[in-house]
C-alpha cells in the first residue's frame, strides 16, 4: 500500500482539486493499493484562525464567515456542509459571547477544515464510481491531552489503525482527515504544524506502507524556497537523517516529527508535484547521500529573547534556571547562543510564545532584576531563522562576510557540535536578501551584481553596451553575473529587477519614469536584490550629494566623474568614513587616467609605506593632442583646436578643457591619494584662455578661435630648440607635511624627454618615489575617449565584484 498525502495548496478550489481526483484516480486503474490523507482547502486553516480571533475581539466576522462557508460549496453545487457550518455558527457564537477561547475550543474550530476537505474528495471520488470512504482520524489516532500540539499514543492508535484497515480496504480508498485526533476523553485535538504530513506518516508506520508520497505545489525539497530564491536547485535524494535535521530547521514541507515513524519501518517518503505529472520528485530513504546536501531552511514564526546584565558575568547556571523556567511551562528553545561569561544569553522560540516567556523570565530573575544582575530581559518578534543545512564551520566565513557586506549583521549565531548546521537569526525584513547571499555563496551558482547605472552619455551609454555585449562570457569565465537593473539620466529611471537587454535606451525613452535617488534605493529594497552597485558616470555635482545615502542603503560605488573626489575635504573624508563604517567601497580609477591603472598603482606604493616625492605629467588627453600637433606641425593653434573639436577630443565648450579646471581635479585627486589636505583653491591654474574670451556663449567664443593664434603662436617661438609644449599637473614639495604644492601649467620640455615624447591623445604621468630616485615610474597610453573610460569603469565594476 502507498499512502498519498496531499496539501492545502494541491486542493484549491479550481485545478487543484480536480487535478488531486485525476491522480487518485489514474492509480486506482492502474490497480495500486492507497489511502489518502488530507490538509484542509486552500487557505482554510488561516482563515478559520482569523474569524475566531475576530469572534474573540467581538469585532464583525459574519462577512468572513459567509465568504469562508461560500468558497467551500461554491465549485460543488451538489455538496452541502449544513452539519460542518452549523457547528462553526454555535463555536463563533460562543467564543463572541465570551470574548474568549481555549486551546480545546480552537483545536475544535481548526478541525472542521480537513473534515470538510476529505468529505469532499470521498463525494467528488463517489461520483467517478471510485469506491471512497471518508475516515475521521479522530476514530483512529488517540493522543495525550495537549491541545494544539498533541503527542499520540502509539499502540492504541496502532491498534486503531489496523482494526479499522481490516475493514475498509482492499478495493476501498480511505480518504483520511490529516492534522486532527482525539484525546483519551473523545476531545478533538490537533498535531501541530504540518500535521497532516504526521498523520500520514503514522499510517505507513502502522500499515507497513510501502511508500509514503506527498503531493504539494513545489518538485520537491529545494536547496532554499524557490519563491524566495529563484536560483534554488531541486535536491534529487536525501537520507532520512538530512532530511529530519532540514525538518529540524524549518523546511516546511516536512513536519519535525514526519520522519521518526518512517525511519522506524524504513519507509521511503517521496516529495511531489500534485501540477507537474512528469516531475520524480525528491527522495528520501534510509540511503546515505555520500557527497552530502546543503540546503537553506527556515523558521518564520519565531522571536528572539535575549537576558543581559553586568552581574551575570561568572554567576553558574543561568541557563539552566531560564530552560527549566521555561520546560515548566511547556516553552521549547530551539536556538541558543551565549557567551562564555554568561553575561549575555539569546535564544529562540516560538512567536506565540514570547510574550509568556518573557513574563515567565522576568518573574524567574525577579531579585536578580531589584539588585541589577540582570539589566534586560527583551522580546524581538520581527525575526527569522536560516539554517544552513550541511554546512562546515570551516568554510562559513564565506557566506557570512557576504551577509556582512550586504548589511545583514545576524542578530545571534549558532552552530551544532558536529559543525555541519549552522543557523543565524536576522531580521524579518532581511530575510529574503539573506537567503539569495547565502545560497550564492555556498552553491556553484553565479553571483549576481546588482548594478544602477546613472548617467548614459558617451561614457554611461558605451560602458552598458560593454556590459552587455560580454556578460555572457564573464558569467562563464568568472561566476558572475552582470545584473543591469537600473538606467538613469538626470530625468528618468528604466527599471528592471531581471537585467535591462539592448533595447534599453528605447526603453528608457518611452517607458522612463520620472524618479529621485530614494526610489532606486526603495526599488532594491523591495525587490531584495543583494551586492549593490551604484555607479557615476554623469558630471554631474548634485548627483554625488546621493553618495552618503547610497552607501548608507548598501552600495558600493563606481564612478567617472571626478567631482565627489574634488569637493571640500570635509565631505572627502566625510565619505571615506561612511564607506568604513558600511564596509563598502568606491573605485574611481578613470577619475585620472582613464583606462591607465594610475590611482592602483599609487594606492599601493603609499600603502606600502614607498615615500613619494612627486608627481607630474600630462593629464588630459584633449590637451595632450591638441599640444602634441600644434608642436609638431606649422599649423595655427586656431585651426588645430578646431579638428580636436570636429573629433570630439574636447567638451561642446572646449573651454572647459582650455581653464585648466578639469586637470587641476585630476591632480587634487591624487594629492589627496596621498593623504594631503589640499583643497581645490590650493591649485595654481594656468588658464589658456585669454581674459577676453573666458565669458560670453559657446558660439562666439568658437567664431573667434583666431584670436587665439598670435598668443599661443608666440609661446611656441620662444621655445629652445627641440623642445615642445605640455600642457601638466605638477605634484611636488614636501609631500610629507599636511599639504603640498599642486600647478597646472604649459611648460617647454626637450623633445627627447618622456613628457616630450607624447604622441597623438595619449596620457603620461610620472611618479617620483624615494627608492627609484631620479628615474620616475612611467604610466602612460590613452588618456581619452569614451571607450576607453567606460572599458576603465567596467575593470572599477569588475574589481568590486571579485573582492566582495
Amino acid at each position: 500500500m502507498k499512502i498519498l498525502k496531499f496539501g492545502g495548496k494541491s486542493l484549491a478550489n479550481g485545478k487543484g482539486v480536480h487535478t488531486v481526483i485525476d491522480i487518485i484516480g489514474d492509480k486506482i486503474k492502474k490497480g495500486e493499493k492507497i489511502t489518502v490523507v488530507l490538509s484542509a482547502r486552500g487557505n482554510t486553516t488561516n482563515e478559520l484562525e482569523e474569524i475566531l480571533e475576530k469572534a474573540r475581539n467581538n469585532e464583525g466576522y459574519q462577512e468572513q464567515l459567509k465568504a469562508f462557508k461560500q468558497y467551500q460549496v461554491s465549485d460543488f453545487r451538489d455538496i452541502a456542509f449544513d452539519e460542518e457550518f452549523e457547528n462553526l455558527d454555535k463555536l463563533f457564537e460562543g467564543v463572541s459571547l465570551l470574548k474568549d477561547y481555549s486551546k480545546r475550543i480552537k483545536d475544535q474550530v481548526l478541525s472542521y477544515g480537513e473534515v470538510m476537505s476529505a468529505k469532499l474528495v470521498t463525494q467528488l471520488l463517489q461520483q467517478k464510481n471510485i469506491k471512497a470512504n471518508y475516515t475521521d482520524s479522530r476514530t483512529l489516532i488517540i493522543t495525550d491531552g495537549q491541545f494544539g500540539d498533541a503527542q499520540p499514543l502509539n499502540t492504541l492508535s496502532k491498534e486503531n489503525v489496523i482494526d479499522h484497515f481490516g475493514k475498509y480496504n482492499g478495493s476501498t480508498v480511505n480518504v483520511v482527515t490529516g492534522f486532527i485526533a482525539s484525546n483519551t476523553k473523545n476531545e478533538t485535538t490537533t498535531l501541530g504544524r504540518n500535521g497532516s504530513n504526521y498523520t500520514a506518516s503514522l499510517l505507513a508506520n502502522y500499515l507497513d506502507a510501502e511508500e509514503l508520497q506527498n503531493f504539494t505545489h513545489v518538485d520537491g525539497i529545494y536547496t532554499a524556497n524557490p519563491d524566495l530564491v529563484p536560483e534554488a536547485k531541486k535536491i534529487e535524494k536525501l537520507s532520512f537523517e538530512e532530511a529530519n535535521e532540514l525538518a529540524y530547521f524549518g523546511a516546511n514541507i516536512l513536519h519535525a516529527k514526519t520522519i521518526i515513524p518512517l525511519i522506524e519501518k524504513n519507509i521511503p517518503l517521496r516529495i511531489l508535484n500534485t501540477f507537474n505529472d512528469q516531475n520524480n520528485g525528491t527522495l528520501i530513504t534510509s540511503e546515505t547521500n555520500k557527497k552530502g546536501i546543503k540546503s537553506l531552511s527556515v523558521l518564520d514564526d519565531v522571536a528572539l529573547v535575549y537576558l543581559e546584565g553586568r552581574g551575570l558575568l561568572g554567576k553558574i547556571g543561568i541557563d539552566a534556571r531560564i530552560f527549566r523556567a521555561l520546560a515548566h511551562k511547556n516553552i521549547s528553545v530551539s536556538i541558543i547562543s551565549q557567551g562564555s561569561s554568561e553575561r549575555g544569553i539569546g535564544f529562540v522560540v516560538d512567536a506565540d510564545k514570547a510574550k509568556e516567556a518573557k513574563v515567565i523570565l522576568e518573574k524567574e530573575f525577579e531579585v536578580d532584576v531589584h539588585q541589577q544582575d540582570v539589566s534586560k530581559i527583551s522580546i524581538d518578534q520581527e525575526v527569522s531563522v536560516i539554517s544552513i543545512i550541511g554546512q562546515d564551520l570551516s568554510t562559513f566565513h564565506k557566506p557570512y562576510n557576504a551577509l556582512i557586506k550586504n548589511q545583514v549583521v545576524p542578530l545571534l549565531f549558532n552552530n551544532t557540535i558536529t559543525g555541519k548546521n549552522v543557523s543565524l537569526v536576522v531580521k524579518q525584513h532581511q530575510l529574503h536578501r539573506a537567503l539569495n547571499v547565502i545560497h550564492g555563496e555556498i552553491f556553484d551558482i553565479s553571483k549576481k551584481i546588482n548594478i544602477a547605472i546613472f548617467g548614459h552619455g558617451l561614457v554611461g551609454g558605451t560602458l552598458i553596451d560593454q556590459i552587455l555585449q560580454s556578460r555572457t562570457q564573464i558569467e562563464k569565465r568568472k561566476d558572475i553575473n552582470l545584473n543591469l537593473f537600473v538606467v538613469a539620466n538626470s530625468q528618468k529611471v528604466l527599471f528592471d529587477k531581471n537585467g535591462v537587454d539592448t533595447e534599453w535606451k528605447t526603453k528608457l525613452k518611452e517607458e522612463g519614469e520620472p524618479y529621485e535617488v530614494k526610489d532606486i534605493i526603495q526599488f532594491a529594497k523591495d525587490n531584495h536584490l543583494e551586492n549593490l552597485i551604484a555607479v557615476d558616470n554623469t558630471a554631474s555635482i548634485d548627483f554625488t550629494k546621493h553618495y552618503i545615502d547610497l552607501v548608507n542603503h548598501g552600495f558600493d560605488l563606481v564612478s567617472s566623474n571626478k567631482i565627489a573626489n574634488t569637493l571640500g575635504f570635509d565631505f572627502y573624508k566625510k565619505l571615506r568614513t561612511e564607506l568604513e563604517e558600511n564596509q563598502k567601497q568606491y573605485l574611481y580609477e578613470t577619475n585620472v587616467g582613464a583606462g591607465l591603472p594610475l590611482i592602483d598603482t599609487i594606492k599601493l606604493l603609499h600603502l606600502s609605506g614607498e615615500n613619494i616625492t612627486r608627481i607630474k605629467g600630462v593629464f588630459s588627453g584633449s590637451l595632450s593632442y591638441l599640444f602634441n600637433t600644434f608642436s609638431n606641425e606649422e599649423r595655427p593653434f586656431s585651426e588645430v583646436l578646431q579638428e580636436a573639436i570636429d573629433k570630439g577630443f574636447t567638451e561642446p565648450d572646449p573651454r572647459e578643457d582650455l581653464c585648466g579646471n578639469d586637470v587641476g581635479r585630476k591632480l587634487l585627486i591624487l594629492a589627496r591619494e596621498l593623504d594631503l589636505c589640499n583643497e581645490f583653491e590650493d591649485i595654481n591654474i594656468h588658464n589658456l584662455i585669454p581674459e577676453n574670451l573666458r565669458e560670453g556663449e559657446v558660439d562666439t567664443f568658437l567664431s573667434r578661435l583666431k584670436e587665439l593664434d598670435e598668443v599661443f603662436q608666440n609661446v611656441k617661438e620662444d621655445q629652445k630648440p627641440n623642445h615642445v609644449l605640455r600642457y601638466i599637473g605638477d605634484l611636488w614639495g614636501d609631500l610629507s607635511q599636511e599639504k603640498g604644492n599642486l600647478d597646472v601649467k604649459l611648460v617647454s620640455v626637450a623633445q627627447s624627454s618622456p613628457l616630450g615624447q607624447v604622441k597623438g591623445s595619449d596620457s603620461i604621468f610620472e611618479i617620483y618615489t624615494e627608492s627609484y630616485g631620479e628615474q620616475p615610474i612611467v604610466i602612460q597610453g590613452a588618456g581619452a575617449g569614451a571607450a576607453v573610460t567606460a572599458r576603465g569603469v567596467f575593470g572599477d565594476i569588475l574589481r568590486l565584484a571579485e573582492r566582495g
